[in-house]
């Protein structure tokens, strides 16, 4: 029986980033779910092969750990049964309770490094390179890098979902099914501050990756359909490794660059299920036109599956 309908879509699984890590200096494939749980079930095996000083271990980790270990907790704690808002907040930096924005560290540092590593080369190669967005000159599309899926769609799925879900169940935290990841790159001779701006995204995670910089602090204001949305704007300072969590639609921008480079990573973080019925860039019902990838987030619904043996 031949039928006619969408083609399938085809996924990975969410265990990307913590199940079967392989560690090539021990030659072992490894669950990682934190420090401690490593330690208990590898311990043995890993000293066997040489894993033996408190400085193996710490190397061990510095190499093979993408995420920071507050940041596993807290995921591991909003999955966990009975999670909710005020418990996830003892693990969280609020940063204002007013404007709802929060900041915890996502990556270890040695990531950082690494990562800024690969942007620097792919920065120098000859590939084709897309602008990150409409106000930014200098940056890197994940996908171009190819980081999304392996990197940034896992992070989504497993871990920044479960978190947003109690954060911000309002805006689609619970919902989010696409983003569009990129870096930003802040430079003497090059893009220096960022005018003020609200996302195309129902929510944003904004990590610092370095390097070594002054000035570029992040403002907010209020939400953009305030009237009075940039008065009294609160500054955030970056550190590095650490995401700055927020609404899509806060009204944000970062001062102008005193010395250094900084680059840091953006993801917006969509919800079809809250924008497919109001675009946040036009306030209005979405004029869809279909794209390539995750497009903008919005999703039309697929054109019902039909027994073409029925109709002959």
């Amino acid at each position: 029986m031949a039928t006619v309908g969408a083609p399938r879509r085809f996924c990975r699984c969410a265990c990307f980033c913590t199940e079967n890590l392989y560690v090539a200096r021990y030659g072992l494939h490894v669950r990682f779910r934190g420090e401690q749980q490593l330690r208990r079930d590898y311990g043995p095996i890993l000293r066997s092969r040489g894993c033996v000083s408190a400085k193996d271990f710490q190397q061990l980790l510095a190499e093979d750990a993408a995420l920071a270990p507050e940041f596993l907790a807290v995921t591991e704690y909003s999955v966990s049964p009975g999670a909710d808002l005020k418990g996830l907040l003892q693990r969280l930096e609020t940063v204002s309770e007013k404007k709802r924005i929060y900041r915890v560290p996502v990556f270890t540092a040695p990531f950082c490094q690494a990562l800024l590593e690969e942007l620097e080369h792919f920065e120098q190669s000859d590939m084709p390179k897309g602008r990150p967005n409409t106000m930014n000159n200098y940056g890197v599309l994940l996908h171009e890098l190819g980081l999304d899926e392996p990197l940034m769609t896992p992070l989504r799925e497993r871990f920044l979902q479960p978190l947003m879900a109690l954060l911000y169940p309002d805006c689609g935290g619970g919902r989010l099914d696409s983003h569009r990841a990129f870096v930003v790159k802040y430079a003497p001779g090059q893009d220096l501050e960022l005018g003020c701006h609200y996302d195309n995204a129902e929510l944003t995670l904004n990590v610092a990756l370095g390097k070594v910089f002054t000035g570029g602090a992040l403002y907010f204001g209020g939400l953009f359909q305030a009237p009075t949305a940039l008065t009294e704007p609160l500054e955030v300072e970056h550190v590095v490794g650490q995401g700055v969590l927020h609404r899509g639609g806060q009204l944000h921008g970062a001062r102008p660059l005193g010395t250094g480079e900084r680059w840091n990573l953006v993801v917006w973080l969509r919800a079809s299920a809250v924008r497919n019925s109001l675009c946040p860039m036009c306030c209005r019902e979405p004029d869809l036109v279909d794209d390539e990838g995750f497009g903008d987030g919005f999703t039309r619904e697929e054109p019902a599956t039909v027994d073409v043996c029925v109709l002959t």
